[in-house]
């Protein structure tokens, strides 16, 4: 804190010293004030300029300071000036008082709290800055919490100045007219709890009508200036209109033909999205064979000889098709119709917030519809590397076509969906190398879960290029050749096929959003409140074209709230919640995160303790010769309270469930540490973590005195 903090920080705490000395606190009381009466109106009719400025100090005084004493002094203005200027007095003084204590508070405290806490506030800082004005002025007219708190508190915040001052200014208004008029009939109280009857807290419940009454004004003409230059049609053909069958999509139309709602579902392509066609089942189908691979070329260790590995990429990728086609029948349009779904086989296009135009080869319809979830989905990025598109690439989208294996894969990326599929390809029997612009693979993930994946893929063979910026593609010879830049050298990568994994983009064009006026976020993505609502309040957005997310998972989850909120929304609404959203990598050893990790607490600066254990010591792991990796837990320093769990190692995707259900419920490790696993199982890592947080945390004192208490039981 620095000298200008200090000094005014002394200078206030003399102050409130000083009026407690002087047994200020004894002079501001509803007897006082009625014993001096007489006096009081003698100065004032002698010197009334004079007792005005005097009154109006001593009342900022008491205000800036939050002193005791404000109700009295309120009281004094009706006494002493009467209902229309002890109203204008007082109006000023407490407002101008109150913007001294907010500016005290901003000066002495409000960057060590900021920065204290750091991104926990990141979600009160967005509240005030949208909705500042209306929780102030909610406070001011309904005094459920002391006025001299809330002046604190808001100094603590990012509300503009000038905002406060006028929000209180008028907010307090209210209050302040109903004390005045109080006061001035002050001869007819005997205590403040006349003042604080059954019938003026009632009066004061009802001014609770006014702010929300105010925010629903503001947001039906908001709403007719969004939906002016569009006629709403007065009846509709469907109740909601759905655009995308992906995992959003598929998920919103579930919810509401579940609901009874009539609901209409439209697919430019196939239904089950790129979840189904291009990614999680594709994906996993293939590294599960890669996986099958490895195993068998690891039997020597559990004392099982067998032949070379063969691979016959061909029927590894048959086994892929045949994944996806028996899982296809769960989101095929038959089964959405038998569920009451009208599904429909074309492209959408949104022409009003009411109307989507929808074409089906040679037809065209123009379907009316309350509510609009938007679940386009995402692509691929590709990134404007010249030469690329000339020498041909692959992408998570076209890597399924392939029937041949690629005999040196180079794969530009080095996020999960990189990674994945190296290792993938690695084990399947491709010279694969893959290159990353950052120093470390799987960056979102703590250093030491970095390293261990390194490690592992240089053992497989992948040759893992860190800090290596793709510059050009060139053909020289009839060779594919990568140009890249590595700490200001050129290197030079050969290489047969290419795979772009550097992220997806969201589909957010070609269904009349941008003709619309439907807003983009910072990202690209469909920019979307707590509500999953667009800027047009019956238009939603879910899934990966939303964000901030890109897992089928987080899109479905999404796509609840969304069709709840767009069917029920005008009687009730749920913020979507992300408290505990799980991600799995699927290399080997997997990769499962929830919440935060290390470096992540260390970026918001919330404290943590940490607690591991080492899989190597699990017996379960041991016994399957996968004794590699960790769980790590990150607890509220002092409390088991989870704040985030990463887990490396076998089948870490599903050990991480157990956590993200304490999460989602408030359990802490206690709860774990408390729950009978089964043995020998890998789920008992997750108890034996819980243990090693309950150890760090046993008091030495207490088991000092366990010592000597057990050795005076022995004599």
């Amino acid at each position: 804190m620095n000298t200008s903090r200090i000094l005014l920080l002394a200078l206030i705490a003399v102050a409130i010293t000083v009026f407690f000395a002087v047994g200020g606190q004894d002079h501001l009381t509803l007897d006082t004030l009625k014993n001096q009466q007489h006096q009081l109106f003698a100065f004032r009719d002698g010197h009334r300029p004079l007792t005005i400025l005097l009154y109006s100090l001593i009342y900022i005084t008491v205000t800036a300071l939050s002193l005791p004493g404000a109700t009295v002094m309120t009281l004094a203005g009706g006494l002493l000036f009467g209902l229309l200027w002890g109203t204008v007095i007082v109006s000023f003084a407490s407002t101008i008082g109150a913007t001294l204590a907010f500016l005290a508070a901003r000066f002495l405290f409000r960057k060590q709290i900021q920065d204290y806490f750091g991104d926990r506030l990141k979600t009160v800082n967005e509240g005030m800055a949208h909705e500042g004005a209306f929780y102030l002025f909610t406070l001011r007219l309904v005094p459920l919490f002391p006025f001299f708190v809330i002046n604190l508190v808001m100094g603590l915040t990012n509300i503009n100045t000038r905002t406060f001052y006028a929000v209180s200014q008028v907010g307090m208004l209210a209050g302040t007219l109903v004390y005045i008029n109080a006061g001035t009939q002050l001869g007819e109280l005997e205590s403040l709890a006349d003042i604080l009857s059954p019938t003026l807290i009632g009066s004061f419940a009802l001014l609770g009508v006014f702010p929300l009454l105010a925010k629903k004004i503001i947001s039906v003409l908001e709403a007719r200036k969004i939906y002016h230059a569009w006629p709403k049609p007065s009846q509709f053909d469907t109740n909601l209109l759905v655009i995308g069958a992906g995992a959003g999509g598929l998920v919103s139309t579930y919810i509401a033909a579940a609901v009874k709602a009539k609901v209409t579902l439209v697919e430019q392509r196939r239904m089950g999205g790129d979840c189904l066609y291009t990614g999680c089942v594709p994906s996993k189908t293939l590294i599960r064979s890669a996986k099958a691979a490895a195993q068998i070329r690891r039997s020597a260790e559990f004392g099982i000889h067998s032949q070379a590995v063969t691979v016959d990429f061909a029927a590894v990728m048959a086994r892929v098709q045949a994944a996806i086609q028996a899982i296809a029948p769960h989101d095929s349009p038959e089964r959405y119709r038998t569920l009451g779904v009208n599904v429909i086989n074309g492209t959408a296009k949104i022409v009003s917030p009411w109307s989507v135009a929808v074409t089906d080869g040679n037809d065209s319809q123009v379907i009316t519809t309350r509510a609009i979830i938007i679940a386009t989905g995402a692509k691929p990025f590709v990134p404007p590397i010249p030469g690329l598109a000339e020498i041909g690439f692959l992408t998570s989208e076209t890597l399924w076509d392939l029937q041949e294996r690629p005999a040196r894969l180079l794969v530009l990326g080095g996020g999960p969906i990189g990674c994945e599929m190296a290792q993938a390809f690695a084990r399947l029997g491709s010279q694969v190398t893959q290159v990353e612009l950052l120093p470390r693979l799987l960056a979102r993930e703590d250093p030491e879960v970095s390293e261990l994946i390194q490690q592992t893929f240089w053992q497989e063979g992948i040759e893992v290029l860190l800090g290596y910026e793709a510059k050009a593609f060139v053909r020289e010879q009839g060779e594919k050749i990568l140009i890249a830049d590595y700490q200001g050298e050129t290197r030079r990568i050969a290489f047969d096929e290419v795979l772009i994994a550097l992220g997806r983009s969201a589909n957010v064009s070609g269904f009349g959003a941008e003709e619309l006026g439907i807003r983009l976020s910072d990202k690209q993505t469909i920019a979307v409140n707590d509500f999953q609502a667009t800027n047009f309040p019956n238009i939603y957005a879910c899934g990966d074209v939303a964000g901030p997310y890109q897992f089928t998972h987080t899109a479905a989850h999404q796509a609840w709230y969304a069709a709840v909120n767009a069917l029920f929304g005008e009687v009730k609404k749920f913020r979507t919640n992300y408290s505990a959203i799980p991600c799995a990598t699927f290399i080997d050893p997997e990769v499962a995160r929830v919440g935060l990790n290390e470096q992540d607490a260390q970026a918001q600066g919330i404290a943590y303790e940490v607690s591991t254990y080492p899989l190597g010591e699990l017996d379960r792991a041991i016994t399957d010769g996968v004794a590699q990796g960790f769980v790590k837990v990150l607890t509220v320093p002092g409390k088991d309270n989870i704040l985030g769990v990463t887990i490396v190692g076998e089948q870490a995707g599903e050990l991480l469930a157990e956590f993200v259900l304490a999460m989602t419920h408030n359990l802490g490790l206690n709860k774990i540490l408390g729950t009978v696993h089964s043995y020998p199982t890998l789920a008992e890592a997750n108890k034996y973590t819980a243990g090693v947080w309950k150890r760090q945390h046993v008091s030495p004192t207490l088991l000092k005195a366990l010592a000597i208490y057990h050795r005076w039981l022995r004599h």
